[in-house]
């Protein structure tokens, strides 16, 4: 499946969720989404990118952090439908703006609840999601800088 159209998919549940769990759960669908693309561009990206999508697909880091996050049992994500992301801008530019609306979803989590325990994983998985927005704004401007231009929108404007 086309990544834009998983990272739509993405972006409209976590629009819709409202509790905890549907939270939570797009969250988990967001990181495992951004390693699943991480992992396809270090394979088929562009040379420039391989190194900095290889750091996206990894699944050490604060991206594992998000999973401790109370997720209902789902199975598999989405995301193990990837196989190809055709435009690689306008899907690191979608990415970018998935990740930040999982921030700022988080923030919301954060602000919510009572447990402490879960406050703190909030906070772990909303450094998770900025750490792995970074790297996707970091490609976008290596993109940037290799095309000469900046394209359809840059890494600045998503800052």
């Amino acid at each position: 499946m086309d990544a834009l159209r998983l990272i739509t998919m993405n972006r409209q549940a976590l629009l819709r969720g409202h509790s905890l769990e549907a939270i939570t759960a797009e969250v988990w669908e967001a990181q495992a989404l951004s390693r699943a693309v991480g992992a396809l561009l270090a394979e088929e990206g562009p040379r420039e990118l391989r190194e900095t999508a290889l750091a996206l697909s990894s699944p050490g880091g604060r991206a594992a952090e998000a999973t401790e996050l109370p997720v209902p049992c789902r199975g598999d994500p989405r995301a193990v439908r990837l196989t190809r992301a055709p435009d690689v801008e306008a899907t690191l530019l979608a990415l970018a703006e998935l990740l930040g609306e999982v921030g700022i979803a988080l923030v919301g989590l954060a602000c919510g609840v009572y447990q402490e325990a879960l406050y703190w994983a909030s906070v772990e998985a909303i450094d998770a999601a900025d750490e792995a927005r970074d790297r996707v704004l970091d490609m976008l401007r290596t993109l940037g800088e290799s095309s000469g231009h900046s394209g359809r929108g840059s890494a600045a404007e998503l800052r």
